[in-house]
C-alpha cells in the first residue's frame, strides 16, 4: 500500500523543486552542487536521456518481476539508497527518516561514514531496514577498524569503500556557502572531513581491508575497466560505477557512459552497480539493460526528506518503484533478468527533451 500523494508531487522532479523551496541556502549548495563548472553534474542525468528504449511488442507479462540477485542474495528490486552525508541538513528526521522509508519499501540503505547518526543508532532505531555501510578509510586505521566492527556487529550486510576522494573536489557552490556561513558565525575555519581520510590509499590497502573484513566489500568510485579489474584482483565483491554525484573531478564520464566498459571488463566476476542522475524508472531499466545489477539514488531521497520527512522519502522511493514496474511492462520484459542491450539504442532526440 502506498502513501497518500500530496498535490504537485507526482514525480521526483516535483520533489526536487519543492525541496529547493524548503531547504536552507547551505543545504541547497551542499546537496545540489557539483565540482568545477558542474559539467559532470549536469551530464549525469543527460546521459540516461541519450539512450532510447526498444520495446518488444505483445510481450507484456501478466505481472512483472523486479527481483535481482545482489551479493549472492535475492533482493525484491534493484534500487538502493546511496550514502549521503549530513541528512539532517534537510530535515530533523535525517538518516533515521530515510531508513524508515527504506524499510517500508524493502530498499537497501547505505549509511555514510559522515552521516548525522552512527551505525549503531540507526540499527537500533530502524532494525527492519536492510543496511550497508559506506566506509571512508581513515589515516588512523584503528578508527577504520572500529567502524567496520560496528557495522558488522549491528547487522550491516556489506561495506562500500569510497575511493574517489583522495582530496576534496573543488565545489564552488559549497565554497561560497561556507564563506557566508563563516561570516555569519564569525568562524573562518569550516570543518574539513578530508582531514581524517587517508589520501594515500592504495590497492594493497583494499586487499588487506577485504581480507580482514567480515563483510563483503564493494568499491565505489570506479569509472574505468582498468580500475574494475584491479578491484576484482584485490578482493572486492562488487564495484559501483560512480563519479560521486559529479562532486569530485569535473568532466569525467557520467555513470551511463562509463557503465558498459566496466560491465564488459568484470561483469562475469563481480556485481556491477551504478549511480548518478537516475531520476526515472526508465533510467533504472536502461541501467539494467546495460548490465548493472542494481542502481543507487542519492539526492532524490533527500529531496523527499526535505519536503515531508520520512513520508516524503518513502514517497520518492514509491514513485521510482512504480515507474520501474510500468516501464518493465511497457518495454515487454517480464523480469529484470530479461533485460539486455538489445532493448537500447542511441536516442534521436537531444538530451533534456524527455
Amino acid at each position: 500500500m502506498t502513501t497518500r500523494q500530496s498535490p504537485a508531487t507526482f514525480t521526483i522532479a516535483d520533489y526536487e523543486l519543492a525541496a529547493e523551496e524548503r531547504m536552507s541556502e547551505d543545504a541547497r549548495s551542499y546537496i545540489g552542487g557539483g565540482a568545477g563548472g558542474e559539467i559532470t553534474l549536469r551530464d549525469n542525468e543527460a546521459a540516461w536521456q541519450r539512450l532510447a528504449l526498444r520495446p518488444r511488442s505483445l510481450g507484456a507479462p501478466d505481472g512483472v518481476d523486479t527481483r535481482v540477485q545482489l551479493l549472492g542474495l535475492p533482493r525484491p528490486h534493484p534500487i538502493l539508497i546511496a550514502p549521503t552525508a549530513f541528512a539532517r541538513l534537510t530535515h530533523p528526521d535525517g538518516e533515521i527518516g530515510i531508513a524508515r522509508a527504506a524499510a517500508a519499501t524493502s530498499t537497501i540503505m547505505c549509511l555514510s561514514t559522515f552521516a548525522s547518526v552512527n551505525a549503531a543508532a540507526l540499527a537500533d532505531e530502524v532494525p527492519g531496514a536492510t543496511r550497508w555501510f559506506q566506509l571512508y578509510v581513515f589515516s588512523d586505521r584503528g578508527v577504520t577498524r572500529e567502524l567496520v566492527s560496528a557495522a558488522a556487529a549491528h547487522g550491516y550486510e556489506a561495506l562500500v569503500v569510497t575511493v574517489d576522494r583522495p582530496v576534496l573536489g573543488i565545489r564552488e557552490r559549497e565554497l561560497r556557502a561556507a564563506l557566508r556561513e563563516a561570516e555569519a558565525l564569525g568562524d573562518d575555519r569550516p570543518i574539513d572531513t578530508s582531514a581524517v581520510i587517508d589520501s594515500h590509499l592504495r590497492w594493497s590497502d583494499i586487499e588487506q581491508l577485504a581480507a580482514d573484513s567480515p563483510l563483503p566489500l564493494l568499491i565505489k568510485g570506479v569509472l574505468t575497466a582498468e580500475d574494475a579489474r584491479l578491484a576484482a584482483e584485490h578482493g572486492a565483491a562488487g564495484v559501483i560505477v560512480s563519479n560521486h554525484g559529479g562532486r569530485q573531478l569535473d568532466s569525467v564520464l557520467a555513470g551511463a557512459d562509463a557503465l558498459p566498459e566496466v560491465v564488459d571488463a568484470v561483469g562475469d566476476r563481480l556485481d556491477v552497480l551504478v549511480d548518478g542522475g537516475i531520476r526515472r524508472g526508465t533510467d533504472v531499466v536502461k541501467a539494467l539493460a546495460l548490465g548493472a545489477r542494481s542502481v543507487l539514488i542519492g539526492r532524490p531521497p533527500l529531496w523527499g526528506l526535505a519536503v515531508d520527512g520520512s513520508t516524503g522519502a518513502r514517497r520518492v522511493l514509491e514513485i521510482l518503484l512504480t515507474e520501474l514496474e510500468n516501464a518493465l511492462t511497457l518495454v515487454g520484459a517480464p523480469r529484470t533478468a530479461d533485460l539486455d542491450r538489445s532493448f537500447l539504442t542511441a536516442a534521436p532526440w537531444p538530451a533534456g527533451a524527455q
